[in-house]
């Protein structure tokens, strides 16, 4: 099942248009959405769990969920490049509870397509920083 969050009217279509395109690929959606955005999920598990959260996260303004700003700023020191937020410094109990994100979309007219999967959802959110804290 996908969950989505919270967004204003015009986003929530954009949210569901983008729902509905999650399987094919991620420059189906770029005509209809403007400027920096990326389709966001976070998947309990391995990429094959049921278990998973989206957002379609825009930055042109930032909303999309509720950390949009913070993800937003974090993607613009990168030029968009998830992979090259900085971790942050923090500790994280060895507790193996594995998660898989996955960030598809448009960064300053280019194609954005991250996955990886980190050992536990503290583990991710130092090393993406705001980006998938889709259930903040």
């Amino acid at each position: 099942m996908t969950y989505f969050t919270r967004a204003t009217t015009a986003a929530g279509v954009l949210l569901a248009a983008a729902g509905l395109l999650a399987a094919g690929p991620a420059h189906a959606v770029s005509r209809d959405v403007p400027g920096n955005w990326l389709y966001l999920t976070v998947t309990k598990g391995d990429a094959r769990s049921n278990d998973t959260h989206a957002a379609l996260l825009m930055c042109d303004p930032p909303r999309g969920h509720a950390r949009a700003a913070e993800a937003c700023a974090d993607l613009s020191a990168t030029d968009g490049d998830v992979g090259r937020i900085p971790p942050k410094d923090v500790v994280c109990p060895m507790i193996y509870s594995p998660v898989t994100v996955h960030a598809r979309g448009q960064w300053n007219k280019r194609t954005v397509d991250f996955q990886e999967t980190y050992a536990s959802p503290c583990v991710m959110k130092a090393r993406t920083g705001s980006v998938f804290a889709l259930d903040d």
